[in-house]
């Protein structure tokens, strides 16, 4: 409400207005002065201001006039009386997820938002989730909508109070008030919102001084792109890019904007530019107009009136009564419609902003109101075809458009049913389409749609819809008024059947291919529409006999007048097997015909209905129906469709091909081809039989080749002739045989479902989702599909990629028949194919059997006589001797086998008849005629068969045909079955038996001699394999366990057996390196090379990236600046490893010279290549590895392990001499003398200069040599080419890494490379611990290359760089351990990561031995000792590290041990030097904690360690069986650590003391000690995608309470997922776009640089897939590891099933992620999917 002083001016602004006389002009004089002052009239206003005015000075009072009182207290009052609405009437906006219950909603309109869903009986149910277009609303506590559970519970009313609501229950002077302003205002938005440009203002709004203040306003339409607008802007008002940008947006958004402010000349001279500039670009200018200030203004507050009223109607029932009361009430004068149908019928004008205004409006008033819901029924089906026409015209898409709201009047059954009685609703929607589609009639009378508008004619589709809404439930009562407007409607729709019947006939080309192809989609597309709407006229049809009957004589009426046209001749007789046919003449292959014809096939659905509810005896005359006539339509059209499988029509195009692809296809065969069938099933079953079979060959034009009058000699002619007969043997086994229609035979809609699903099933297994495909849909989209699949499959769950697949039951097979009438040809293959594998892998024979079919309906129980007239023995005859005279062109297999089935459902049908009903009765002789017809010449069917028996190339056939001469005898048995021997009629009753029997035996016997058989081969190869090894035992000792080159550890067990304590990888006790070689074949040439440092280089292919998978401060990514400042990495690492650089590899080996040619030819070729740059990005060197395709980046050069000579005496006596004191004595000697050091400006040369550690080293100062006196050696010589390759490798990581230009002289090269190494170290080991693996010998084979050999390329990097950057680097790591050494601002203990640490002193202490004039390096024993002595250090300090970040100690009781005293020990010591900061804990405690958190350090440096010296672990850490006390006691005797680590500060106690002192000292320590700053616990968190909710649903219901954070609107937002730390970014909208490297790029791009350093994975919720990135330029998407229960993924949510966490495809995802893979899936996708056009990832 208004702020406190203004309020008393309202109330009696309100006063003053309702004693006046005429309240509407004096409520207008003020509008017309406080209107223009708030809107519009200021050059800008902010729209705060603005709104804060309209409140105070215009909602305030007219509030107070409608409540009498001060607003508030009026409120108050009301809601003491009012109970809140049953419906809830939530509006959708576009994008929103939507549920629809397919258990409860009366039809798939019925739709409840989320909120109403979660708090619903539907949530259990079989529920379908979808988005909404928008502009529907939700059905909850709609009674009429639901079967069960109409309302949630929030909206459930307890009481029985349901849907009345008429009581008001306003006070009547409140009711009056509200009418009487409801209806000024409503006049005056009405007004407004109909303003054309012409108008004036109205006296009465008219103000004092019309000021030349003008708006130039710009609409939208949807003919304009987006830069269309820009650009006429920029030219027409002078506005800048980003301004143009703006205002499109918003005419986009609203409709329209007011693009110029100023005098009507210079809105008239922008208007005339824009009109001009826009006329340039598209034929239509854009839609310009000028208004004066004030009307803008007016119109701006009707605007802002539309919510206010919606506001107002919200508080109670009586307010949104007396508003529709208004809105519907009709003009006093009588010429106007009543005020919302005037905003109705002014829609099409309207633009967007306005229009939703209404539609809000319509909405929340007469639509929540069953009374006045049907006075707008009426009102919107009066105006209904002036909305649709308008509709047609405008250029919206229909979701904005008042046609849209037809569905939620329409869709009410009640409506429904009141529309049709007294409106004739169907007649209003038929004569609209009629109307509509008018101009498309021929002379005829025919639709014929050559050069049709198809916008126009999609629009126009669109209508069929409401017809189907209307339809959609059948009434249950009749009431006389409803049958006869029923009728009227019915009878106007075959009207509109009556322009289809016929239409665009096709004529067979002769000579030349057709030169256009004709126009067809037009005519598919109305039979595509109507399918629905026809089977729901025959569903209404069938609900009452009397209009059944009614209808069905209205249709043949119809079709009476329809036959007319088609004959040119006089009938004439035809004559085959003393018959005689009586018909007109008729050619298909030479006339025209149609594949349309739905009145034909109306009239076959409606017979059908009519005989299965028994009202066909109430026909006047039957007989008076002339079934050839009604016949000769559809039998021309199966004909048609089989004369183009025989290709006689090639030369009309394609267009006919696919008019009877779609004749016969799932979508539209349920009234097209299946009702051709049913109508010839019915001519089948009137007609005399033979006479059916000889018009079935006169119209395929094979009469006379049956009849023996033509022969032919041209091969194309006898080929056509083949094809034919098969396809009409085909048709005749459909005829007879397809009785799956309930009314043919006692079947259900389930039996039908069955059955298709089993045939189905019989192709291959398949997914749910293919199966509804290939299943016909009812008018609910329902396929019945779950009822059936549980009775005739089995359910096969996916694994970890797939789908969940079904397969048919066994006891099912019976039931399948190879010429089923709904497959394709390539289906009918494919299943005949997979059944007859299947039956031979049972064992079987191959015989397909025709299944045994239902009997026959009474009504068309005379079809069977089809099947043993004289004209089929005939025909059977005819094919069958051609068979065995073996001509090859005059018969196909495919003939024969049509014939064998043929003659097995006759064979089949005389045995179900004799076994039902004694021989007397039984009519059906197939078997006598086909034994004795045409048996003196020996060409008997029945001898025919036994012919072709032994017809070489009929072998395929061979089972069929055997099985049809038992099916013989079986009859024949069955015949005589009264023959007086009675032990004789038993053993022939149950013959099939006896004959399965013996199959069995036999069948039984071969499976036994195949066992045999198998079992004699084994043994004899066993005795082969083992005489082998005996003669060849010296290859089999000296063989290594793995046969693989390449893997060395493995084979350095043998040798390490002896010297099992040698499992020890440092210190002078340490194994030796493995010494075999190593010999690779290279990928590209196939030869084999030794790897040897001084020969030609072998490289692995690799990947280098940045990664935060361990970081444990995501979205926090360090700066790292140019010249080396800001933080200290590369340096050191920090301990939360924000991001470290990781280096993959796949393990293929190329020579370096051969991936050198080959990177070069990828580069040539891929520039040529169109959008590859998406794939690969050659400027930063990408390649795809050419064996498996994974993206790399660079390569690793092999480098072998360094040969090994360890004189372990020599190392014993210098041990005694180099104990970690003097090591460090030693080394700081060292390290001082260097020049390089020395003159460095960073040392810190004041007071704790070396000397000053005196103390620290006892007797004999060691001098700068003296480190030299433990053994130096040459140091190892590479080959150039590996020496080129380490650059090669080391610039790439460099450059990744640092994300800087490539510079090989950068002294940060070496740092990253042993940077690289240890972080690729850590994500292995953090591999391993998640998935549970042992440390060694789980990692694949290319991982461990891999790992190798980039550890080995980190080791080598020494040997080219400077040694003065190499001295310098270790000075200032050792800074760390030994404070005094290395620079100023040395990071302390708590600050570093030790195993980063600990790579870079190892390998960069061999630089020490560097010398002027020669270049040295330790030898083994110094070498061991160095790295022993680090690890100690480091492992101290790392120790030291663990406890001070620790808070959280484990409650540990055990007695005391060694291990717990020591620890304690220790403890004592830092509370001691760190101030007692550190909490009071036992030392057992503190033991679990160190030994729990240093482990995976310890893991690291074992990985390392052997990767470095190839020195074998023990066998503890290769399997998990070993405790966790066991795996560390093992990881510590590699490592030469003693078991209990805390033994290390009492062993170098001397050297420790001090150290301990100034490491716990720092004032970092104490800064953090006293929880001023963050640290890391240890062991580190693991790093996993986030949890996802099992049910999707609960993911959609955080994304529709997502709020942008940018924006205010409602626009349909993509709220994005990020599955690395669960933020939920507003994905693909301009409000979220950032700057990122001086590029616009997405909310996600964005994120993903700073929360996985450029790698994204992302789930959009809203379309339920998982987005990869990889860059800015480079993405892919990846199913979400979601399924629905038939597991199958469900993207863009299509289906829309309720869907499920799959756990193991989010491991898989997982792993994705951590194995630092997700570029390579990208790239490998991209190869996949050939790019076209670019997808703009970065906008995400």
């Amino acid at each position: 409400m208004a702020e406190g002083e203004k309020s008393p001016d309202g109330l009696e602004l309100s006063k003053e207005w309702l004693e006046a006389t005429d309240s509407r002009a004096e409520l207008f004089r003020y509008l017309k002065e406080q209107v223009p002052q708030i809107f519009c009239l200021k050059k800008e206003s902010s729209p705060q201001e603005e709104e804060e005015l309209m409140q105070s000075r215009l909602l305030h009072p007219l509030e107070c006039f409608l409540f009498g009182e001060d607003p508030e207290e009026g409120l108050e009052k009301l809601k003491q009386g009012s109970s809140s609405s049953q419906l809830c009437g939530r509006v959708f906006k576009e994008g929103e997820t939507v549920y629809s219950c397919r258990d409860c909603a009366i039809d798939p309109t019925c739709v409840l938002c989320m909120d109403c869903f979660q708090d619903s009986v539907h949530k259990t149910h079989r529920y379908k989730m979808h988005a909404s277009s928008g502009g529907g609303f939700c059905d909850c506590g709609d009674v009429e909508a639901w079967k069960i559970g109409p309302c949630c519970s929030k909206h459930d009313p307890g009481a029985a109070t349901a849907m009345v609501t008429d009581e008001c229950v306003l006070e009547p002077e409140i009711y009056e008030r509200a009418e009487k302003l409801f209806r000024i205002l409503l006049h005056y938005v009405t007004d407004f919102l109909v303003w054309e440009e012409s108008f004036d203002l109205s006296a009465e709004l008219q103000p004092r001084t019309k000021d030349n203040a003008y708006y130039c306003v710009l609409y939208n339409d949807e003919h304009h792109s987006y830069d269309h607008v820009i650009y006429t802007l920029q030219r027409s008002v002078n506005c800048d890019q980003a301004e143009a940008q703006t205002h499109t947006a918003l005419i986009d958004k609203e409709g329209r904007r007011a693009v110029k402010r100023g005098t009507l000349r210079t809105c008239q001279q922008a208007k005339d530019l824009i009109r001009s500039n826009s006329e340039h670009i598209s034929l239509q200018p854009l839609r310009v107009e000028i208004l004066h200030a004030a009307v803008m203004a007016h119109q701006t507050f009707v605007l802002r009136l539309g919510p206010w009223f919606q506001k107002i109607i919200g508080y109670s029932v009586g307010f949104r009564q007396a508003f529709c009361q208004v809105a519907l009430e009709s003009d006093t004068d009588g010429d106007q419609p009543c005020l919302i149908s005037r905003l109705m019928l002014h829609d099409g004008r309207m633009y967007k902003g306005a229009r939703k205004i209404v539609h809000e409006l319509i909405f929340c008033s007469m639509l929540m109101e069953t009374e006045f819901k049907r006075l707008f029924a009426i009102e919107f089906t009066k105006h209904y075809k002036q909305l649709q026409k308008d509709f047609i015209v405008d250029d919206h898409e229909r979701s904005i458009s008042i046609t849209a709201l037809s569905v939620q009047i329409f869709t009410v059954p009640t409506l429904a049913r009141q529309l049709i009685e007294e409106c004739n609703v169907i007649i209003v929607i038929v004569g609209t389409v009629m109307e509509l589609l008018r101009e498309h009639l021929d002379d005829n009378n025919r639709f014929f749609f050559l050069g049709y508008n198809s916008d126009k004619f999609a629009r126009i589709q669109v209508i069929f819809h409401d017809l189907r809404y209307i339809l959609i439930s059948k009434p249950s009562i009749w009431t006389e008024e409803l049958r006869r407007e029923f009728m009227e409607g019915f009878k106007v729709f075959l009207g509109l059947l009556r322009c289809m019947q016929g239409m665009e006939e096709v004529k067979r080309q002769f000579g030349q291919h057709i030169a256009v192809e004709p126009e067809w989609e037009a005519g598919f597309s109305l039979q595509i529409q109507l399918r629905h709407i026809l089977a729901m006229f025959q569903d209404w049809c069938s609900s009452d006999d009397e209009i059944l009957l009614l209808a069905f004589k209205e249709c043949h009426k119809v079709l009476m007048q329809c036959n007319n046209q088609p004959f040119h001749r006089e009938a004439t007789d035809y004559y085959m097997c003393k018959h005689i046919l009586n018909v007109r003449p008729y050619k298909v292959s030479q006339e025209p015909v149609s594949i349309h014809l739905p009145i034909s096939r109306l009239l076959a659905g409606l017979y059908v209905l009519l005989c299965r509810t028994g009202a066909a005896e109430r026909l006047d005359d039957p007989e008076s129906f002339d079934h050839t006539q009604l016949a000769e339509h559809p039998l021309r059209c199966v004909v048609l469709a089989a004369q183009v499988s025989a290709e006689m029509w090639r030369r009309n195009g394609l267009s006919l091909v696919s008019q009877v692809y779609y004749y016969q296809d799932v979508k539209c065969r349920d009234e097209m081809y299946d009702k051709d069938i049913l109508m010839l099933q019915i001519a089948a079953s009137k007609m005399d039989a033979n006479h059916f079979l000889m018009l079935i060959l006169l119209r395929f034009e094979l009469f006379d080749y049956f009849n023996g009058s033509c022969s032919s000699k041209d091969q194309d002619e006898l080929i056509q002739w083949n094809r034919l007969t098969e396809e009409m043997l085909y048709l005749i086994i459909v005829i007879v045989g397809e009785r799956y229609v309930p009314g043919i035979s006692q079947v259900t809609k389930e039996d039908v479902t069955m059955r298709e699903v089993i045939h189905l099933l019989c192709i291959e297994p398949m997914a749910h989702s293919s199966l509804v495909k290939g299943l016909p849909e009812n008018e609910s989209h329902e396929t019945g599909l779950e009822t059936v699949i549980t009775k005739v499959a089995t359910f096969k769950k996916p694994g970890v990629s797939g789908h969940g697949m079904y397969e048919v039951k066994k006891d099912r097979l019976a039931e399948f028949n190879p010429f089923f009438y709904h497959y394709s040809r390539s289906q009918h293959s494919k299943a005949e194919e997979s059944q007859k594998k299947r039956r031979t892998q049972e064992g079987n024979d191959k015989a397909l059997r025709p299944p045994v079919p239902p009997p026959f309906c009474p009504a068309f129980s005379s079809i069977v006589r089809v099947l043993c007239c004289d004209i089929i023995i005939h025909v059977l005859r005819r094919v069958l001797q051609r068979a065995a005279e073996d001509r090859a062109t005059h018969w196909t297999e495919a003939m024969i086998q049509r014939a064998l089935h043929l003659i097995g459902q006759a064979l089949l049908e005389e045995k179900m008849q004799l076994e039902d009903s004694t021989e007397e009765e039984v009519t059906f002789d197939f078997s006598l005629k086909a034994r004795r017809i045409g048996s003196e010449h020996g060409k008997s069917v029945f001898l025919l068969l036994s012919k072709i028996k032994a017809v070489p190339s009929l072998e395929a056939q061979k089972d069929m045909v055997k099985w049809v001469l038992q099916m013989f005898e079986i009859v024949k048995c069955l015949r005589e079955k009264s023959s007086p021997t009675a032990s004789m009629s038993v053993d022939t009753t149950k013959p099939e038996e006896s004959a399965q029997d013996k199959e069995k035996a036999e069948r039984k016997r071969k499976a036994e001699a195949a066992k045999l058989h198998r079992q004699k081969i084994m043994a004899q190869m066993s005795a082969m394999q083992k005489n082998f090894i005996e003669s060849n035992k010296m290859l089999y000792d000296n063989m290594p366990e793995s046969g693989t080159q390449g893997e060395p550890v493995q084979s350095a067990e043998s040798s390490a057996m002896e010297h099992r304590e040698l499992c020890i990888a440092i210190g002078p006790h340490r194994g030796s390196s493995p010494a075999e070689r190593e010999v690779l074949t290279c990928i590209l040439c196939q030869e084999e090379q030794e790897v040897v440092a001084q020969a030609p280089a072998m490289v692995l292919t690799a990947c280098v990236q940045r990664s935060t998978v361990l970081t444990q401060c995501r979205g926090k990514i360090p700066t790292i600046k140019a010249d080396g400042t800001g933080t200290l990495y590369p340096l050191f690492m920090s301990p939360d490893l924000a991001v470290g650089t990781h280096t993959g590899s796949c393990g293929h080996v190329m020579h370096a010279t051969c991936w050198q040619k080959y990177f070069e030819a990828v580069q040539n070729m891929t520039r040529n290549r169109l959008h590859a740059e998406l794939i690969i990005d050659l400027e930063n060197g990408e390649y795809l590895c050419p064996l498996c395709k994974s993206l790399c980046n660079t390569v690793v050069p092999l480098i072998p392990f360094e040969p090994l000579t360890f004189n372990y005496e020599n190392a014993e006596i210098i041990g005694q001499h180099l104990t970690l004191p003097r090591w460090i004595q030693i080394i700081s000697a060292r390290i001082k003398g260097l020049k390089s050091v020395t003159q460095d400006n960073d040392c810190n040369t004041e007071g704790s200069s070396v000397d000053g550690d005196a103390g620290l080293c006892g007797e004999g100062q060691p001098d700068f040599r003296s480190i030299l006196s433990y053994g130096v050696q040459e140091p190892r010589k590479f080959s150039d080419s590996i020496v080129e390759m380490l650059v090669v490798c080391a610039t790439t990581v460099h450059r990744v890494g640092l994300q800087t230009a490539p510079n090989e002289l950068c002294p940060r090269v070496p740092l990253m490379a042993w940077n690289t190494c240890a972080f690729t170290i850590q994500a292995i080991e953090n591999i391993l611990q998640e998935e549970g693996k042992p440390l060694v010998g789980s990692l694949q084979n290319r991982q461990l290359a891999g790992l190798k050999a980039i550890v080995q390329f980190a080791a080598a990097q020494r040997l080219k760089s400077y040694q003065a950057v190499i001295q310098r680097h270790f000075n200032n790591m050792l800074g760390v351990l030994l404070p005094g050494l290395g620079r100023k601002n040395t990071p302390s203990l708590l600050e570093v990561d030790f195993f980063h640490l600990l790579v870079g002193l190892v390998l960069s202490v061999p630089s020490l031995y560097q010398e002027e004039a020669v270049d040295l390096q330790p030898s083994a024993v110094s070498a061991a000792y160095n790295h022993l002595h680090i690890l100690h250090l480091v492992t101290m300090a790392h120790m030291l590290q663990v406890l001070l970040s620790s808070t959280d100690f484990p409650a540990v009781a055990g007695e005391e041990t060694e291990e717990t005293r020591a620890a304690s020990e220790l403890y004592a010591t830092v509370a001691q030097h760190t101030e007692r900061l550190i909490p009071d804990v036992s030392g057992s405690s503190v033991a679990e904690r160190v030994k729990r958190g240093i482990e995976p350090f310890l893991r690291c440096a074992a990985l390392f360690f052997n990767c470095l010296t190839g020195v074998h672990p023990p066998e503890e850490l290769s399997s998990t069986a070993v405790t966790s006390q066991g795996q560390m006691e093992a990881l510590c005797s590699f490592l030469a650590l003693p078991s209990n680590l805390f033994q290390l500060f009492q062993e170098h106690r001397d050297a420790v003391t001090p150290l301990l002192q100034r490491w716990c000292g720092s004032p970092a320590v104490t800064k953090a000690l006293k929880g001023k700053s963050q640290t890391v616990r240890y062991p580190r968190r693991r790093n996993r995608l986030i949890d996802l909710p099992e049910d999707y649903s609960a993911l959609l219901n955080q994304a529709s309470h997502f709020q942008c954070p940018k924006s205010t609107d409602d626009d349909r937002k993509h709220p994005t997922l990020c599955l690395f730390c669960g933020a939920m970014l507003c994905s693909q909208s301009s409000c979220c776009l950032s700057q990122l490297d001086g590029e616009d790029v997405g909310a996600c791009t964005a994120h993903a640089a700073t929360c996985g350093a450029g790698v994204g994975m992302f789930l959009r919720i809203r379309e339920c897939e998982i987005v990869l990135m990889a860059s800015k330029t480079r993405g892919s998407t990846y199913p979400a590891p979601y399924l629905d229960d038939y597991g199958e993924t469900d993207p863009h949510l299509g289906r829309g099933n309720p869907l499920h966490l799959c756990p193991e495809r989010y491991r898989k995802l997982n792993q994705l992620w951590q194995q630092h893979c997700i570029l390579e899936e990208i790239a490998r996708s991209l190869e996949v999917v050939n790019v076209m056009f670019a997808f703009e990832w970065q906008m995400l």
